[in-house]
């Protein structure tokens, strides 16, 4: 019959070296309270599949004992090892703490009343016991009624012996019909027990669906839980890799940082050159702005040039217009001065 129910990471004491712990189970498993009606025990179960991990018969001298927030253990003797169960949480700890404690007292209870039994059935064998002694005398009494009969005749005799096993037997048979009615009252209560404990049973078996079911939907989530760890580590490791090329870079960095002081230090001794450099600038910034006045007035002769330049080019344009109307009438000029000339030659020939 089930009692209490939870989930939690089972662990045994190493044998060898009596202070490790060694995983019983690879995830989290169901460890229940169980009373067994037959022994009238109490008991801690777990089961891993079809492989039982717990095990552990209740005593009233056992102790849990809680040493950390999600961890407690204790020790059977029985089993000759150490139970220790991890829990996700402090509360279900102290739940099965508690329970623990329950149990504990519920099992010297059951104790107690099995002692109780034993010693009343004891006093019920010395009753029967003391019962013993008297058919004994019945049969020492017939004994000697057969050693008065003794010199009776054989048919007489032989009468009298059936009678007095006639009479063991019915004797043991009236014992036996006690001791039967006795265990069929047994049985009778234990058939009573055993209906109980069915239906308790069913109960239970529903409770251990519903715990599977939720240990299922754990197991699941621990699964993908699982799987998201393994790509985290995927991950971790590329990220190991990228460190080591960034450890790489980082030399390649100090490296070029170190020319990169040396290179500072020179530009700090170049740096005590600087206020001639500044004087120096000053003195090339006044040139340079004399220069730009100097290249302002430049700019303005260059436009006054260019405009007396444009005014040049519309005058040379017009001279050409000119000089060329003008060579025209030159060149007209100078055929006529030709045929002149020509009439001068042919006068002077005929003179």
């Amino acid at each position: 019959m089930g009692l209490f129910f939870t989930c939690s990471h089972v662990f045994q004491i190493d044998p060898n070296t009596k202070k490790n712990w060694m995983p019983a189970s690879k995830q989290a498993v169901t460890v229940s309270y169980f009373y067994d009606v037959t022994r009238n025990s109490y008991r801690i179960i777990s089961v891993d599949g079809a492989k039982v991990i717990i095990n552990s018969t209740i005593t009233p001298n056992m102790t849990f004992t809680k040493t950390s927030q999600k961890f407690g253990q204790w020790a059977d003797s029985r089993a000759n090892t150490v139970f220790g169960l991890g829990f996700s949480s402090e509360q279900q700890l102290t739940k099965f703490a508690e329970k623990f404690q329950e149990v504990k007292e519920a099992a010297k209870i059951a104790k107690d009343k099995t002692q109780e039994k034993i010693e009343t059935s004891s006093n019920h064998s010395q009753e029967s016991g003391r019962e013993t002694p008297s058919s004994t005398q019945a049969s020492s009494l017939n004994g000697t009624d057969d050693e008065k009969a003794s010199h009776a005749s054989p048919a007489d005799t032989h009468l009298k012996s059936e009678n007095d096993k006639l009479k063991i037997a019915l004797t043991q048979s009236a014992a036996n019909v006690k001791k039967w009615e006795i265990e069929l009252q047994t049985l009778r209560e234990s058939n009573a027990r055993l209906t109980t404990a069915l239906q308790e049973s069913a109960a239970s078996v529903e409770q251990w669906k519903r715990q599977f079911s939720v240990c299922r939907d754990e197991n699941d989530r621990l699964r993908n839980k699982i799987d998201e760890l393994e790509e985290q580590c995927s991950e971790i490791n590329r990220e190991k890799e990228k460190n080591t090329q960034l450890k790489r870079r980082i030399e390649e960095l100090e490296a070029e940082l170190r020319e990169k002081e040396t290179e500072l230090k020179d530009l700090r001794k170049q740096s005590e050159i600087i206020p001639q450099l500044m004087s120096e600038c000053e003195y090339v910034s006044e040139k340079l702005e004399a220069a730009e006045r100097d290249n302002q007035n430049l700019e303005d002769k260059v436009r006054s040039l260019k405009t007396d330049i444009e005014e040049s080019k519309y005058r040379q344009r017009h001279l050409k217009v000119e000089l060329k109307s003008f060579l025209e009438v030159l060149d007209g000029k100078i055929d006529d001065l030709h045929d002149f000339r020509r009439g001068l030659s042919k006068l002077g020939t005929d003179n």
